[in-house]
């Protein structure tokens, strides 16, 4: 083991880590905040960065802009979705099993329809980013990992604002806690978690883009990510934007230098091993209150 290699390894579990923050943003919202179980994010995720490699191939429109540009699209879908969802099952008080049921079916017909129109193969974006790579002595740092990295906690250091400083965001915060109390403040429970899970699915059209620019995709991909995006959620404590930054880093870390020393098949194995020692230690996550 040497010291470069090591520091290489850790270098991209920091930036893979920024991604997976990103991939998670939108579970840490749903599942940490509005306790609902949305198995379904990977979806929105794989659809997110298909509509950035059709506007790419159309148009030359990078992907990560294209992704700026369709997120009020996004947020009107998830906001949709949540309707359906409320006036179905959790009006009934049936969103438990039946409520993932529906996540489940909407994942599965996600990912057929893409498979239907786009067919089994991998796809990929062209930006002239995506080849460059930036080097400080024995240092290597990708663009095509950089630049979603930083973008990515530059959108959760967003949030973290927006709900902790605004109205509607305390409101998000609120709404998890006491929902009775805050009718008692002439606020419609509904409207904040339509906001919320809107929020949470419109996150997931720019972690389509870096998972495009990162790797190629093809409709089923998104499977990959269930596990982890639930994991960093959990890890870093239910509804927290600090602790998912947090879980995501230690957790692409932990996967990076698995990968780099031992093998790429035994990076999963030792992430959820890591998680599985923390929860014993720290049941609330790491920032859980």
């Amino acid at each position: 083991m040497t010291a470069d290699l090591l520091i290489n390894a850790i270098i991209a579990g920091l930036l893979l880590g920024g991604f997976y923050a990103a991939v998670t943003v939108g579970i840490s919202i749903s599942f940490g905040i509005l306790d609902i179980v949305n198995i379904a994010h990977p979806a929105f995720i794989i659809l997110g960065a298909y509509i950035a490699y059709i506007v790419n191939q159309t148009v030359g429109l990078d992907p990560i802009l294209t992704a700026f540009i369709v997120l009020p699209a996004f947020y009107a879908l998830g906001a949709a979705v949540y309707q359906v969802y409320f006036v179905s099952f959790e009006k009934r008080g049936q969103d438990a099993l039946r409520g993932l049921a529906f996540f489940f079916g909407l994942l599965f017909v996600t990912e057929v329809m893409l498979i239907l129109v786009f067919g089994v193969d991998y796809r990929y974006v062209k930006a002239g980013y995506i080849d460059q790579t930036l080097r400080f002595g024995f240092v290597d740092l990708p663009l095509r990992m950089l630049i979603p990295c930083v973008i990515s906690l530059g959108m959760l250091a967003v949030l973290q604002v927006y709900l902790s400083r605004t109205f509607n965001g305390r409101a998000i915060m609120a709404v998890a806690q006491d929902q009775q109390a805050l009718q008692l403040m002439a606020v419609d429970p509904i409207r904040i978690k339509r906001i919320a899970f809107a929020l949470s699915i419109a996150t997931a059209a720019l972690a389509g883009a870096f998972l495009i620019v990162i790797q190629p995709v093809e409709p089923s991909v998104g499977r990959e990510f269930i596990g982890r995006a639930f994991a960093i959620a959990v890890l870093g404590g239910l509804g927290s934007m600090t602790g998912t930054v947090i879980g995501a880093i230690l957790l692409g870390i932990v996967e990076s230098i698995t990968s780099t020393f031992y093998g790429p098949s035994w990076a999963p194995a030792v992430a959820f091993g890591f998680l599985l020692l923390t929860l014993a230690f720290r049941p609330s996550g790491l920032l859980g209150r």
